[in-house]
């Protein structure tokens, strides 16, 4: 998402367009991306100060790579380029600490602390990790579905379920879907609202899906909280369409870390506003340095 604002922080305009995630799209990908979302904004002037979230913007070779994109697209001004968890932990937060557990196509926890001490857990992609994510959600329910079809797996309605929202009949049609290479991973993960609805419906399979995710999101905030210091308890964010999809999950998220958080919320603006702040920041960084 972009949102264009004026140096006082209200809207202008805003847009949506597709991923851009560097180590899954590729600079060409990303580019292309950017070039799609600056134009639809559509800035009467030009812009000041600029912050982009991305997933798979880590390193210092990942920035630089995006600033070359922004150099060929012509985006001047102030330019700050982050990870989209801080981001989205900006939005939430407005005392800038905290952890912020995205939990949507992948999953990622972030955290930053008073010092300005940053650590995550997680983030790896789908192959490597991406526990209790949306697509680690979709794709735990497909693998159960089969295990079942075949007698290797207790019963579980996933295979109905599935049936009916891809209209297929499995488990030949669904062999043909899910390694069709044109078909996402974000296809995969809109599945994941089917264990939130096979829940809800007493399937004990979903329960216990639904319970081991929340574990490997805690787990993974755990990890950071070990890497960072804060005085007593902090905000947790929760950010990502795994918890628009699963409503339960923020449930049980809460349920396994009350112990050990402070404040859990749940992120209800676009994470894009914490991209706003952040942009807001470099505009009065430059007004000091005027000074």
């Amino acid at each position: 998402m972009g949102l264009l604002v004026d140096e006082e922080g209200r809207a202008i305009h805003q847009v949506r367009a597709g991923g851009a995630n560097l180590r899954v799209h590729g600079e060409d990908g990303v580019e292309t991306v950017l070039r799609e979302v600056f134009e639809k904004l559509a800035s009467p002037e030009p812009v000041a100060a600029t912050c982009l979230g991305l997933a798979g913007v880590d390193r210092t070779a990942d920035r630089a790579a995006i600033q070359k994109i922004l150099r060929r697209l012509g985006i001047a001004g102030e330019v700050r380029i982050e990870n989209d968890a801080l981001v989205a932990l900006v939005a939430g937060a407005p005392e800038r600490t905290g952890i912020v557990l995205v939990s949507g196509t992948g999953s990622i926890a972030y955290g930053l602390d008073s010092s300005g001490t940053t650590a995550r857990a997680g983030g790896w992609g789908h192959i490597l990790g991406d526990e209790g994510s949306g697509y680690w959600l979709g794709h735990a329910a497909l693998r159960q579905a089969i295990r079942a079809l075949d007698g290797r797996g207790p019963e579980t309605s996933f295979g109905d379920r599935v049936a009916h929202k891809l209209g297929l009949e499995l488990p030949e049609g669904l062999v043909s879907w899910f390694y069709d290479q044109e078909r996402s991973r974000y296809r995969i993960a809109e599945l994941a609202s089917l264990v939130e609805e096979a829940a809800l419906d007493g399937d004990q399979q979903a329960e216990e899906l639904l319970e081991e995710a929340a574990l490997h999101l805690v787990r993974a905030a755990r990890a950071v909280a070990s890497q960072l210091s804060f005085d007593g308890l902090f905000r947790v964010v929760l950010s990502g369409g795994a918890f628009r999809a699963c409503p339960s999950l923020v449930r049980r998220v809460e349920e396994h870390a009350d112990f050990l958080f402070g404040v859990v919320d749940l992120l209800e603006v676009e994470p894009a506003c914490g991209a706003v702040s952040l942009a807001l920041d470099l505009l009065e960084e430059g007004a000091h340095h005027g000074d």
